[in-house]
């Protein structure tokens, strides 16, 4: 009996202890497993992190990154070279360096797109008359750098292979990394210190035989010393000049002069209230119309741009104005027989005032640069006039 309990023991006994050694052996197991899942997350995490980072550091160049182009073999030491970030809203990198007597190195860098990148060496920090390089890659003809000479801002004055840059035999095109490199060598003892940046209209490449320039997508005006290296933005110049010119024409031919229309075309019943707000308003347009060319004329002597078709549109919309004013002087009586071609007379040059007003207005917004607030901004002011005057129209009719 004793040695049935002890045996019956003994084997309860050992099979504690195995149960005790499995449980034993599974806890290590599962410590191990997390162990290993630690250690396959950390992994992971870093090889992620990593990963990013050489994504990020590929795509993009930085002054702190060595100027290292497999594919290019320069002719200089590439460590000797400057480098500052010039246009910094589309990542423009530029490294330059004298590195001979009177010749000067530059590397433009720029995220790679399917546009071409440029820039410009100016007098007065302004894009016509100066001189630019450009370059671009595509898939018929590779990269292909050109000079151009900027004389106006229409695209048959933006003449390839001129310019006064003189240039070295050394200059390339690449792409490393998703970034496009522009490099080349200018001849001179000390380049222009006022650089333009610009960069094209994506998808409209230069093509031969003419390698016309399509319009600037964006552009940037900098000024750079060489010394030290230190870069900032300018404004073009005689900008306060430029915007009052666009202003006074813009307020007074195109904005006031079409509410004196309104006022004689439908405040008629208001007699004479309507005749006395039609002189005041039209002639307070050609006060700020004469001012705003008197403007105009002064900055063509400054600048001497070519606006030929602005200025031409310009002075013959002042002279319109004359003629209004001196139609106005001559009016006959309203029981006169010729009162009625007066009035076809005034009517008829009053609208073609207006007409090339407005178009003008655009067309000087369009080569002052200004952008789409300009446009936006006065194409919002018409909207609500011509609102305005389709209500008074409508309320005429019916009235009739």
């Amino acid at each position: 009996m004793i040695t049935h309990y002890a045996l019956a023991h003994h084997l309860e006994t050992k099979a504690e202890r195995e149960r005790e050694g499995e449980r034993a052996r599974q806890k290590r197991g599962r410590v191990e497993m997390k162990g290993n899942s630690s250690s396959i997350v950390f992994t992971t995490i870093t090889i992620i992190i990593f990963g990013f980072s050489a994504i990020v550091n590929s795509q993009t160049d930085s002054c702190s990154s060595s100027l290292n182009l497999q594919s290019v073999t320069l002719p200089f030491d590439a460590t000797s070279l400057h480098c500052h970030a010039v246009w910094d809203s589309q990542n423009y990198i530029l490294r330059y360096s004298e590195t001979t007597p009177g010749t000067w190195t530059f590397v433009l860098s720029a995220p790679a797109a399917n546009s071409y990148i440029a820039m410009g060496f100016s007098s007065n920090g302004q894009m016509i008359g100066s001189s630019a390089i450009v370059g671009w890659i595509s898939s018929t003809e590779g990269g292909v750098i050109k000079r151009y000479y900027l004389g106006g801002t229409s695209p048959n004055l933006v003449e390839p292979n001129k310019g006064n840059l003189v240039l070295t035999n050394f200059s390339f095109i690449t792409t490393q990394a998703s970034t496009v490199y522009m490099g080349f060598q200018l001849v001179t003892e000390q380049p222009q210190t006022k650089l333009i940046y610009s960069v094209g209209p994506t998808g409209m490449l230069p093509v031969s035989p003419n390698y016309r320039l399509n319009e600037h997508f964006n552009k940037v005006s900098t000024t750079i010393n060489y010394i030290t290296g230190q870069t900032s933005s300018t404004g073009s110049p005689y900008t306060r000049l430029r915007r009052s010119h666009g202003i006074l024409n813009m307020l007074g031919w195109g904005i006031l002069m079409i509410i004196g229309v309104i006022v004689a075309r439908h405040l008629k019943s208001y007699e004479p209230l309507w005749f006395y707000l039609h002189v005041g308003i039209q002639s307070l347009a050609f006060v700020f119309g004469i001012i705003g060319v008197i403007c105009g004329f002064v900055l063509d002597n400054k600048i001497n741009a070519d606006v030929s078709t602005h200025k031409a549109l310009g002075i013959f919309i002042l002279v319109l104005g004359c003629l209004q004013v001196m139609a106005f002087l001559a009016r006959p009586d309203k029981v006169s027989k010729s009162r009625k071609y007066w009035n076809w007379y005034h009517q008829t040059v009053g609208r073609l005032l207006i007409i090339l007003a407005v178009a003008n207005v655009f067309y000087g917004i369009h080569l002052g640069e200004e952008g789409t607030g300009w446009n936006a901004g006065y194409g919002v002011v018409l909207a609500i006039l011509v609102v305005i005057a389709v209500i008074l129209e409508l309320k005429l009719w019916f009235r009739k």
